[in-house]
């Protein structure tokens, strides 16, 4: 392993919605669900839907979802970014940070996603397969499960001991 291979989420800077960098580091001691998002599947509804329960559930406890546009899933995220933000904060009420849009897959995937991938294959190999493939990321920054698309993200609640402080469990 290259002695500066990124050992945490937290080597990682990627851009906001807006273009800005943004040092995945400013998340450091919360828990991260890091999604890539699209807002034409027949995922989303349900999915922003549920991502929006657990924000509102968990945020004030050290809880962030850093929800990534792709649009290499049947098109399913074609706008710019401002028609994307326009689209999630209006349509899906998100109030959780979208970032820049990027590729997940293939020689121009962000960084990001290579080491998330790294980190948790999936059953058919590395490659995400669809969209709101979900990531859950501990308090030091590293990967501790993958979701497929298809996974509720409320169900992501059942692993609530890695993001919440339970009394008694420390």
């Amino acid at each position: 392993m290259a002695e500066d291979a990124p050992k945490s989420i937290y080597d990682f800077t990627v851009k906001d919605i807006r273009g800005n960098d943004v040092s995945l580091s400013e998340y450091s001691g919360k828990v991260l669900l890091i999604v890539n998002v699209a807002s034409k599947c027949g995922l989303t509804q349900s999915n922003y839907k549920e991502l929006n329960v657990l924000y509102e559930k968990y945020k004030n406890q050290g809880f962030e979802i850093l929800a990534f546009p792709c649009n290499q899933f049947a098109g399913q995220e074609p706008g710019t970014n401002e028609q994307i933000q326009e689209v999630v904060c209006t349509a899906f009420k998100a109030e959780f940070p979208i970032f820049d849009k990027i590729e997940v897959n293939g020689k121009n995937a962000a960084p990001l996603y290579k080491f998330l991938k790294s980190e948790k294959g999936g059953y058919f190999g590395d490659a995400i397969k669809w969209n709101f493939t979900k990531f859950l990321v501990n308090k030091e920054g590293k990967v501790v499960e993958r979701y497929a698309p298809t996974t509720s993200p409320l169900k992501i609640e059942e692993r609530r001991d890695t993001f919440v402080e339970i009394p008694g469990s420390t």
